[in-house]
């Protein structure tokens, strides 16, 4: 089944490419003034992410990849501690945006403006506050990852040119006003490597993230937020992943190969090989159809993703027909696909579309809109409840 799936995918990757991990990289671009020239390409450079020497990998082809996986630090990247549950619809939506860029009149040189994640009310948009930047974080970045409770948010953030994306997690309470952001070890990610998802486990105890590689393939890592100790799964199968999601147990994660499918990662089981360690979940024969979102239900026995502009639900272990939950209208000119997030209770999700989020209720298929004020006043941002 997966090389069917990559032969249905492979003209439809640099499409879904352009509405997903493209806005990263035209963001990335927008980051580097006028006068200093971009990134060099060539080989990416050996850095390998734990500490650990890099070894070169059997089987690949000489130029295909210039690291191979590091040995890992990270003997238990399952997430089982207590999960923080949520207590009812979400009050708060966090919107990552990414560094702005303007060319004032007359001129050649772009002036940018760093920008920081913002706390909305759920219900109006309202802004509640700004989320503040750690020491070395200059602004913002284009993800953001939260926990079931809708307290507990992580924010990917822009260090520098030729600098790392690091990730830092911010706390609200009660009134949705965020702590101090508490910069997050091992979480440093190649800003060359465009990032595709992130999440956050249920117990807020491990960071997942998925990023292209130079020269082909993908991998998907897991960091525990309180050692920075990383375990990385490598493919060369695919090199774009556009959604990833903790199951409830957090024992395996849920992710988008190729923008066209969903695998369930087994996190239990032992080795680097990505596809090895993945069951993929039946979908029927709906053809081609971009995807980008995917979700556990709380109860981890299905999937809630975005197929096209079209949500549905499909059981984790197969055996059923996938159900459209619904078609939410969407504004001219967005993306292929949706890129959602669902709440902890599995009923709401909401969405990005231009200046604007979508509020779903899922049991119902009613859509209400959330003005998103200045969060929407450049590239939209990503947003998580």
């Amino acid at each position: 089944m997966a090389s069917r799936l990559r032969v249905a995918v492979t003209g439809l990757a640099l499409v879904v490419l352009a509405g997903g991990c493209g806005d990263q990289v035209a963001a990335r671009d927008r980051l580097l003034p006028a006068s200093v020239p971009s990134t060099p390409s060539g080989p990416m450079p050996t850095v390998p992410t734990d500490g650990v020497s890099a070894r070169p990998r059997d089987g690949v082809p000489p130029g295909s990849m210039e690291t191979a996986p590091p040995a890992t630090l990270l003997a238990t990247p399952m997430a089982t501690g207590t999960p923080r549950t949520a207590t009812g619809p979400p009050r708060f939506f966090v919107a990552a945006p990414p560094p702005s860029a303007h060319f004032p009149e007359g001129s050649k040189t772009a002036v940018h403006s760093p920008a920081r994640a913002v706390v909305h009310d759920a219900g109006t948009g309202a802004v509640v506050a700004d989320v503040p930047l750690p020491p070395g974080v200059r602004s913002s970045w284009h993800h953001v990852a939260a926990t079931p409770d809708n307290r507990t948010f992580v924010v990917a953030g822009w260090t520098g040119r030729e600098t790392p994306i690091r990730f830092f997690r911010v706390t609200l309470d009660g009134d949705g006003r965020p702590g101090e952001p508490v910069l997050l070890p091992g979480t440093e990610i190649d800003g060359g490597n465009p990032i595709g998802a992130v999440a956050l486990s249920a117990d807020g105890t491990r960071l997942a993230f998925t990023t292209m590689l130079r020269g082909g393939g993908g991998r998907i890592g897991v960091v525990d937020l309180a050692t920075g100790r990383r375990r990385e799964w490598w493919t060369n199968a695919y090199s774009l992943v556009t959604g990833l999601a903790w199951a409830p147990d957090g024992r395996g994660l849920a992710w988008v190969p190729g923008g066209q499918a969903i695998g369930v990662l087994d996190l239990t089981r032992q080795g680097t090989d990505l596809m090895a360690a993945t069951t993929l979940v039946p979908l029927g024969n709906e053809g081609v159809r971009p995807m980008e979102s995917v979700a556990y239900t709380p109860d981890g026995k299905s999937l809630v993703y975005a197929a096209g502009h079209t949500v549905e639900r499909v059981p984790v272990a197969g055996g059923g027909e996938p159900e459209v939950l619904v078609r939410p209208e969407v504004p001219a000119g967005s993306s292929l696909s949706l890129r959602f997030s669902l709440d902890g209770t599995g009923r709401y999700l909401i969405f990005v579309g231009g200046a604007e989020a979508f509020r779903v209720d899922l049991t119902d298929g009613s859509t209400a809109r959330v003005p998103l004020g200045r969060s929407g006043a450049g590239e939209p941002p990503r947003i998580a409840w």
